[in-house]
């Protein structure tokens, strides 16, 4: 048995730290750079390994250059990638550009690499306590979604944007942890009191994420709000990655809900003091100690 099951993205980070991002023909200096593996849930799995859990990652990695320099890392940090898929279509590759006030532009690529197949591969040997889904690969997560429904399995989405994906898992999912982007584009409003009252009319578990404001959560039917825990931010990149990798393990922990809710917060919150989203992704020591000086 493992505590988390990611499935989603993976992709290969090059982060640029810059003053300012550029103007139209312009050329800057980087004042510094970070290269290493990233994407929703590859992160969310090295989070919750770095948390003192367990975690396998399933997604997929081309047999190029930037795929084997990922799958070297996760077997580094011990994700279980029993569940990766490997083939001759390039791995995605995330150009970042990181302003000094924590802030960042990303371009990604993935050319024309398609979806995992519904059947690539079987999760089931895995027993896992609990599945994360970003929604990037809706194929399998389908399948993996309506296997988890009828074993009773708990399941978390991390729903950065509106798109097939997320769409089609919203409403499947125990536990709706979503970006305020998101939630402008499902419910059709800026105002996130009114959007998170419209999702908790349709899950039970419902977490509005807001970056350095906060977050927005209902659950049976009780609303309340979190800040956000004071940092000083460098990179924004990651910082959605690691809440959802701590928050999916502390349910797979049986956290109490505001416990749960402070610790993936932490999380994040720490993921934003360096440069890279896989560099900043904190280790367990550093969230109970940020945890303990909240207090």
């Amino acid at each position: 048995m493992i505590d988390l099951l990611c499935i989603g993205h993976a992709a290969y980070d090059l982060t640029m730290s810059v003053e300012r991002h550029p103007d139209a023909d312009e050329k800057l200096q980087a004042t510094s750079m970070q290269s290493c593996g990233g994407g929703p849930a590859a992160n969310a799995a090295v989070q919750a390994v770095r948390l003192g859990g367990t975690a396998s990652f399933c997604g997929y990695l081309g047999n190029d250059l930037y795929g084997d320099a990922h799958v070297a890392e996760l077997e580094a940090e011990g994700v279980n990638l029993s569940c990766l898929v490997r083939g001759t279509y390039p791995s995605s590759v995330s150009h970042i550009l990181a302003k000094s006030d924590g802030c960042r532009s990303l371009v990604n690529y993935k050319g024309d690499t398609p979806w995992i197949a519904a059947d690539a591969v079987d999760v089931s040997m895995l027993n896992p306590k609990i599945i994360l889904f970003d929604g990037h690969e809706p194929l399998v997560s389908e399948k993996i979604i309506n296997w988890a429904l009828a074993e009773e399995i708990p399941t978390v989405l991390d729903a950065g944007s509106l798109h097939r994906g997320t769409e089609t898992l919203a409403m499947k999912v125990t536990y709706l942890v979503v970006s305020s982007k998101f939630a402008r584009q499902f419910c059709g409003t800026d105002d996130m009191q009114a959007a998170l009252e419209s999702l908790a009319e349709k899950r039970d578990n419902v977490v509005i994420t807001m970056g350095d404001q906060g977050l927005f959560w209902a659950r049976d039917g009780e609303v309340g709000r979190l800040d956000a825990f004071k940092v000083d931010a460098v990179d924004s990149t990651g910082a959605g990655d690691a809440f959802h990798g701590a928050f999916a393990l502390g349910v797979a922990r049986s956290m109490a809900w505001e416990e749960l809710l402070r610790f993936a917060s932490a999380a994040g919150a720490l993921t934003c003091v360096k440069l890279g989203a896989r560099e900043g992704l904190p280790e367990a020591m550093a969230v109970e100690e940020l945890l303990k000086a909240d207090l």
